[in-house]
């Protein structure tokens, strides 16, 4: 049992009403809930509004290092291609046409 409920039982065998404790417990979750939106600045209209500009940099953030990371890993393996190309060409003799 969590606490509230706890807390809640406790009330009502001491004779509070449950309807008014189930009441009061909405309002302090609703007023908490206000309390934590205003201190982090999304207490206004524009709060909604500003949760979707921040997903959405986050996003665009995500997929850049995604491609980042792609462009990078394709690099890699181009330049380990051309390395073995070169060991290849190397190796069959081909050295001299590599240094002219």
């Amino acid at each position: 049992m969590t606490m509230l409920a706890a807390l809640l039982a406790q009330a009502e065998g001491q004779g509070a009403d449950l309807v008014t404790l189930r009441a009061l417990v909405e309002e302090a979750t609703e007023a908490g809930a206000a309390r934590a939106l205003d201190r982090i600045g999304l207490h206004d209209e524009r709060a909604g509004a500003d949760i979707v500009e921040l997903r959405q940099l986050i996003q665009g953030w995500r997929d850049a290092k995604r491609s980042v990371l792609s462009a990078v890993l394709a690099w890699i393996v181009r330049a380990g291609v051309a390395a073995l190309l070169v060991g290849i060409a190397a190796h069959l003799g081909m050295g001299d046409l590599i240094h002219r």
